[in-house]
């Protein structure tokens, strides 16, 4: 008697099509899931971000300075992955590790609740005092409002939730916390007070907590898949 969960000898050496598709995993052949709206909003992301940059590179004389601040950095970091999301929507690959975007947040928002909640205080977290003009207005408006409330929007609207892990709560915080010793050891780096410090601190460690409770009881949200038959593949659909 033939073992059916064997694969016979016919199927296994078959070059024809059919043999081929017989050997081929259903995996392999599933359609791609594209979401072209995804991938424009995420390139807003990156173009806000970006924009925000220059356009703070612009009003200091020395550009390469703010690469040292903690905003520049994160609005970095939020233009790249918000890039390679982008990408990834685009043409249906993987998306990016919930790791790497989840990580975004209490970078982006950090600086964010600094420049709000103590707008007087020029640390390494935020950008540096300049001539109040235009341009440093608009900058101020797509790095600490613009672009950490789209990449929020992001997540809430245009992500599957539950992709947190706790591990991630004392992994997010790690370069801050290191970023914020580096600021108070170097007298010479804009180094926050002690009234900015403690509040700081309690921030970067409370703000991956609430993403990750948050990302545990948000709603799926209804992603659009170009699909035909988004339930499973067969010759008749």
């Amino acid at each position: 008697m033939s073992d059916p969960t064997r694969t016979s000898q016919s199927t296994r050496h078959a070059t024809d099509p059919a043999g081929a598709a017989a050997r081929t995993p259903a995996a392999a052949v599933a359609p791609t899931s594209r979401h072209p709206l995804a991938a424009a909003f995420r390139l807003l992301i990156t173009a806000a971000a970006l924009t925000g940059l220059v356009l703070a590179a612009l009003g200091t004389t020395v550009p390469v300075q703010l690469l040292a601040r903690f905003s520049v950095q994160a609005n970095l970091a939020a233009a790249v992955v918000a890039a390679c999301s982008a990408h990834r929507a685009w043409t249906g690959r993987r998306p990016v590790s919930p790791r790497v975007t989840g990580a975004l947040f209490p970078f982006l928002f950090l600086p964010a609740l600094l420049h709000y909640a103590f707008p007087a205080a020029h640390t390494a977290f935020t950008l540096p005092a300049t001539t109040p003009g235009a341009a440093q207005a608009v900058s101020h408006q797509l790095l600490y409002t613009l672009t950490p409330l789209a990449t929020l929007a992001d997540w809430l609207l245009l992500t599957t939730p539950r992709g947190f892990h706790l591990s991630y709560a004392w992994q997010w915080p790690a370069y801050p916390l290191l970023h914020l010793a580096f600021a108070l050891a170097l007298p010479a780096a804009p180094s926050p007070t002690v009234a900015t410090a403690l509040p700081l601190a309690v921030a970067i460690c409370a703000l991956p907590l609430i993403a990750i409770g948050i990302d545990q009881v948000r709603p799926a949200p209804r992603l659009h898949n170009n699909r035909i038959s988004p339930t499973g593949i067969s010759p008749l659909k």
